[in-house]
Order: structure tokens, then C-alpha cells, then sequence
């Protein structure tokens, strides 16, 4: 009979543990949601608002890689243990990416 109990105990633990850190994860993703919802009303803000397209288009690009970051880590849950493989080959390509593109940057315009 204390044996149940300790065991109904510690699942009712374990289940309000489940429920609050669940609850705290739908709490970010849908911050990171209203997030992303308001970066993209400033890009077509921007857009709509006739600024100069040497603005517009840094600006832009600004946002999407913010708005990159919050797929990744708060909708693709890339923020929790278990997803440092994925994170190497994801930074791994941006930084050879960017190498790339710096790289033929400077052959043309040097």
C-alpha cells in the first residue's frame, strides 16, 4: 500500500513537471511566433513606406536571418539537448557558405 502511494505520488510529480515545462514550451513558440508575425509586418512596412532599396534590401535580409533563427531554435526545438549533430552540419554550411560568398565577392570587386 506505500508502495502505490510513492509511485502515485511520483507519476503526479512527474505529470505536473510534463505539464508546466509543456506549458512553458507553447508559451515561447508562440512568442517566437508574434515575433516572427511582426518582423515580417516591418519588412512589408518598409517596402510599403517607399524607402530606398540600399535600405530595403539589407534590411530585409536582417530580418530573415532573425526570423531563421527563431524556426530553428523555438519551432524546430533546436534549443533542447540532443540536436548538437544537426547544429554542427547547420552552422558548419552557414559559415562555408558565407566563406564561399565572401570569397567570390572579393574576386569580383577587387
Amino acid at each position: 500500500m506505500g508502495n502505490e502511494q510513492l509511485n502515485s505520488r511520483d507519476r503526479d510529480a512527474k505529470y505536473e513537471y510534463r505539464r508546466k515545462r509543456n506549458a512553458e514550451e507553447m508559451r515561447l513558440q508562440v512568442i517566437s511566433f508574434a515575433i516572427s508575425i511582426f518582423l515580417t509586418l516591418c519588412a512589408f512596412g518598409s517596402v510599403a513606406a517607399g524607402f530606398d532599396k540600399w535600405f530595403i534590401i539589407p534590411f530585409i535580409l536582417l530580418l530573415a536571418i532573425v526570423q531563421v533563427i527563431f524556426q530553428l531554435y523555438y519551432f524546430m526545438h533546436m534549443s533542447q539537448k540532443g540536436h548538437e549533430a544537426p547544429q554542427l552540419f547547420i552552422y558548419g554550411g552557414v559559415i562555408i557558405g558565407f566563406a564561399t560568398i565572401l570569397a567570390f565577392l572579393t574576386i569580383v570587386w577587387w
